[in-house]
């Protein structure tokens, strides 16, 4: 029986999946794909099963998602998700189909917060200054 094991990242979110074979059920930390909420984590976490097609009804992927907000934990299981699939399948061609859909399929998004300064609130934001 072949598993693989893969990971993906996105902000402070980090996702570990892993593929065997199967009979196309995916899980996000124990839930299945069909009752994950809200609606837009369930469509950006099933991109890359829906371009792998016949390859992701032979395989069961169980992905453990921890930290960030549910968005970068979607996109994140994402990213695993799709490096599991094109692992598992050793397929260039699903490769090359990931790439020219979104980079960020296979490629960790290494896109951080940037450290707020003095006097500011944040990052960019300064205390107004009055000159009367």
């Amino acid at each position: 029986m072949k598993i693989v094991l893969t990971s993906g990242k996105r902000k402070n979110a980090i996702a570990r999946a892993r593929v065997r074979d199967g009979k196309g059920r995916i899980k996000i930390n124990k839930v299945p794909v069909e009752i994950l909420q809200p609606e837009i984590v369930r469509k950006i976490v099933m991109e890359p099963v829906v371009m792998a097609k016949k390859l992701a009804e032979a395989v069961d992927i169980d992905v453990n998602v921890s930290g960030g907000g549910f968005m970068a934990q979607a996109e994140a299981a994402r990213t695993a998700i799709a490096r599991g699939l094109v692992e598992w399948s050793g397929d260039e061609s699903l490769k090359r189909v990931y790439l020219e859909y979104d980079r960020s399929l296979l490629v960790n998004d290494t896109r951080r917060k940037e450290p707020k300064k003095q006097g500011g609130r944040g990052a960019r934001k300064r205390r107004q200054t009055s000159y009367r």
